[in-house]
Order: structure tokens, then sequence, then C-alpha cells
């Protein structure tokens, strides 16, 4: 008994406690009420895709819509080839065609929200992974009407998480608060990644554990995680996401 109080205390501390303070911190902000009043333009965050003729690939994230905002992010790609004049830009979103392209601004605001880079890639390197990421996205497995699921997955963060799998060349893995990124698409509830160093398992994306050179260590319950990244020098806290004490929060 005593060692199920101490999980029971410790889970509050850590998942219910910092989950309940973004969710009272987002009731108390300034949010649109509904997508038709919320801000989709452009955050000015990407250079113009004619500024440079080298190709780029972008995942950005922002906080999605509504109350799940406290404690989930939205993320998505962008792709530019070489000498290309325009971004292209892919999501998976919960109405209509689950895979959307350029639907939205490249690097557009989510539900009024301030969308940020998780990861870029550049050049050569850029161009050797763009039929990669072709592939991948024309792989998904739930690429149809109706394959969406907010909770567990797969949803929009399933989708992209799937691609940065599908691509390791991208070198990247998705913030801790995007919400699904750990359902297993493939169906795989165990996956070792010698190439990136990474370990994974999934309950089916209700909770599950990382353990590798870009994860860190992770452990997730319910779509929250938490945990530490030492290589990075990060904690990750349920429903805010990862915070560097060398640079503030990522």
């Amino acid at each position: 008994m005593p060692v199920l109080r101490f999980l029971l205390i410790g889970f509050a501390l850590v998942y219910l406690l910092p989950t309940a303070l973004a969710a009272i911190l987002w009731w108390s902000g300034n949010h649109p009420a509904s997508y038709r009043d919320a801000d989709w333009t452009s955050a000015a965050l990407l250079p113009k895709p004619d500024a440079s003729p080298e190709a780029a690939i972008y995942v950005l994230a922002a906080r999605t819509g509504g109350l799940k905002g406290a404690l989930s992010e939205h993320s998505w790609i962008v792709t530019k080839a070489r000498d290309a004049r325009r971004y292209e830009r892919y999501d998976k979103v919960g109405w209509g065609a689950p895979i959307r392209r350029n639907a939205y601004a490249a690097d557009g605001r989510w539900y009024s929200n301030e969308p940020r880079l998780v990861a870029t890639l550049k050049g050569e390197a850029a161009e050797r992974a763009l039929p990669d990421i072709e592939k991948a996205i024309a792989s998904y497995p739930f690429a149809a009407q109706g394959g969406y699921r907010l909770f567990p997955g797969p949803n929009s963060n399933s989708f992209i998480a799937y691609v940065l799998r599908e691509v390791p060349a991208l070198g990247a893995v998705l913030p801790p608060a995007a919400v699904g990124r750990d359902y297993p698409t493939d169906g795989h509830l165990l996956r070792l990644d010698t190439e990136a160093g990474e370990f994974q398992a999934s309950l089916f994306g209700y909770a599950g554990v990382a353990v590798g050179l870009r994860s860190g260590f992770e452990l997730n319950l319910l779509g929250l995680v938490a945990g530490v990244d030492p290589f990075r020098w990060q904690i990750k806290i349920p429903a805010f996401g990862a915070y560097s004490f060398s640079s503030g929060r990522v």
C-alpha cells in the first residue's frame, strides 16, 4: 500500500497538477470562440520561398484550438524543392479529406496561435530527403476518409510522427505536447531504431515510454508526456511541453 500511495502521489504531482494549471491558464487567456473567428494568416516565420534556390524542409507546430490547446499542439510539414517558388504544406485534419495539401499558409497561425519551428533541413540533405517524404506521405496508412481520431490517434500529430519515423534523415521527433504522436500507426507496439538510437514502446497510444538520443527519457500517460533530455538539458512537463535550462521553453 505505501508503494501504491507513493505512485498515486507521484502521478498527481507530475501529471495532474501541471495539467490542471495549464487548463486554468489557457481558460483565462484570450482565444477565438470558433475557427471562423480565428486568425489563419501567415506568421512570417519562414523565409520567402524564392529567397534562396536551395531545397528546404520544415516541421512546425502550434497550439491547437479550443480547450485542447491547453494540452496539445498541432504539427505539420512544409517542403520546398530546389528552385521552387512556392512551399508545399501537408497537414492531417479531423474534417473532410484527412490529408490536406496547401490548405493553409505554409507558416500560418493555427487557431490564432503562433507557430514555431520544430525541425529544419536545407540544401543537398533536404533534396535527398524530399523523395522519401513524398513516399511516406503517400503511404500513410490512415489517409482515407474517416482515418482520424482525436485521441489516442491517429490524428494530425500521428501523421507527422509517421513521416519523421519513415525519414530518419530529418533527425527529429515531435515535441512532447504533440498529443497523438506516439500512436503506433504501423501497428508496432515495440520499435527499436538502431540508426537513430531510439527505443519506443506504446500501449496503443494510451501509454508508452521512449528512450533514446533524440527523445531522452519520456513517459507517456494518456497523451501527457513527462521526462528529461540530458543531451539537451531539457525537462518535459505534461501539457506545457519541453523546457530547456539553456535557452528557455522550446
